[in-house]
């Protein structure tokens, strides 16, 4: 698991015409970023040091140590930034990298399978895990609360859930 790559933000566009680009941050504590600079593509083709200049509206204004025109910081719109994940803290038991519970198999208290967690999705009132059943297209989306999901596996790679009735 130390080789892995979690994403902790993304180049929304650039930023005035010197090369400042604006940042999205995925993080708890979204200044944070910086501290896990330097940051790469998925692919770790690129590599980006990362220094937060300001706020701004939905996220800050930076400086890329390696962009130094408009064309450069426009040319990285929608570049997802990746850490390390032996950089980022340790998490008390009760919280999760959303990148550890996808592809979770999900179970409900009976025994009885759901499905695989496809992704994770969070619209700013609590995450919510999106399951996809097996053999089929469709998908379920499940708040992930401790009354819904009470217990969490990594290590065996799986979620007991208590969907309320109906929603399967």
């Amino acid at each position: 698991m130390t080789d892995e790559k979690i994403c902790v933000g993304a180049i929304s566009g650039a930023y005035g015409v010197r090369g400042e680009v604006r940042i999205k941050s995925f993080c708890a504590v979204a200044e944070d970023i910086e501290s896990y600079s330097p940051l790469t593509t998925e692919d770790g083709s690129a590599s980006f040091h990362l220094a937060i200049l300001r706020p701004i509206k939905n996220g800050f204004a930076a400086r890329i140590a390696e962009v130094s025109t408009k064309e450069q910081a426009d040319a990285l719109k929608g570049t997802q930034l990746f850490a390390a994940r032996d950089q980022l803290p340790s998490l008390p038991d009760d919280e999760y990298y959303h990148a550890d519970l996808i592809g979770l198999e999900v179970f409900d208290s009976g025994g009885a399978r759901l499905g695989t967690v496809k992704t994770v999705l969070d619209h700013g009132a609590g995450d919510i895990l999106e399951i996809r059943r097996p053999g089929a297209s469709e998908t379920i989306l499940l708040p992930f609360t401790l009354a819904l999901v009470p217990t969490v596996d990594l290590a065996a790679g799986k979620i007991i859930a208590d969907p309320p009735e109906g929603l399967v």
